[in-house]
């Protein structure tokens, strides 16, 4: 993977609130399969659970958090200078610039659908959101009740030291993952799973499975087409994207598995207590995406997985 060192990283994409202090350490309850509390080894799960998944779940059923808002100053200065490539939180917010140039035209070309922009929020320990108030090891999750994507960038550390996801494609492929949930709720998917769920509480895990792996597949479809994303003036963002950094992708899809988590935890695998896919699924449905490369093919829903 290679960035284009002369494309302009738009950092109002963002909403930097690292050392604001929101939210505090209290962080929320994350529904694990079969339950579970927090601390020791299930707090490894708690870590990664949400790892590239997010969605919001268990956190969409909490209260409103109060609104915050970051200050972009520093970001934005260090974004500007010449060795920006090589700082995390820049190349992260030039992701972040990739995803969203693409389903701008993405969206509306496969879907007919105009895309609404969501900015990511980068806080450091605890943030207040619109579903409530979460920590850092919730791992990255989108909220649709204020339509952000939210992270703690020193998640990718555990991710690597802790799961093996090494690859510095394992970045903006979290990132894709939680703006395919964006994506679910423009579209209106999202609601209506939860809607299902309801109705058929039996079906809830399987249903969550279900909506995971399409936003899976539309981390795919992006990683497809991201060389051919540029900013607002045409610079191209990514000068390339190698074979190998898709490998890496699929890798760390194999790898936050619920199967692959359990396993790591010294837990029973049990199929039916699945929220987010096995490893095998995982990697089915980004490889999907990627290979066709259209969102269109991402339907999870119909039909059995």
């Amino acid at each position: 993977m290679e960035l284009n060192e002369n494309a302009r990283i738009d950092t109002g994409q963002v909403d930097d609130r690292r050392g604001s202090g929101g939210g505090g350490g209290a962080g929320i309850p994350i529904p694990l399969p079969g339950g579970g509390g927090r601390g020791g080894i299930v707090g490894l799960i708690i870590a990664v659970l949400v790892a590239l998944v997010g969605g919001g779940f268990g956190l969409n059923a909490m209260n409103g958090g109060g609104a915050e808002s970051g200050d972009n100053t520093a970001l934005e200065q260090k974004c500007a200078a010449d060795d920006a490539l090589k700082q995390l939180d820049c190349r992260n917010t030039l992701y972040v610039n990739s995803i969203q140039a693409y389903w701008r035209t993405a969206l509306p070309e496969r879907f007919g659908q105009q895309y609404q922009p969501s900015k990511t929020v980068f806080f450091s320990q605890g943030v207040n959101t619109g579903c409530g108030q979460a920590d850092s090891g919730v791992g990255p999750f989108y909220c649709p009740a204020d339509d952000l994507v939210y992270i703690d960038l020193t998640f990718y550390q555990t991710l690597a030291d802790q799961l093996g996801a090494q690859g510095e494609f394992a970045q903006p492929y979290v990132l894709a993952h939680e703006y395919g949930h964006h994506v679910q709720d423009l579209l209106g998917t999202e609601a209506q799973m939860r809607r299902q769920q309801q109705r058929d509480p039996g079906s809830a895990n399987a249903l969550s499975v279900k909506l995971e792996l399409q936003a899976d597949c539309y981390a795919g479809a992006w990683a497809k087409n991201a060389t051919g994303t540029a900013d607002e003036q045409g610079q191209k963002i990514f000068k390339s994207i190698t074979e190998q950094d898709i490998a890496q992708a699929i890798d760390t899809a194999e790898k936050i598995g619920d199967d692959a988590i359990s396993k790591r935890a010294d837990r029973p695998v049990n199929p039916e207590e699945f929220t987010h896919g096995s490893s095998e699924q995982r990697k089915q449905w980004f490889t999907k995406g990627y290979t066709t490369g259209d969102p269109k093919a991402c339907d999870t829903f119909s039909g059995s997985l």
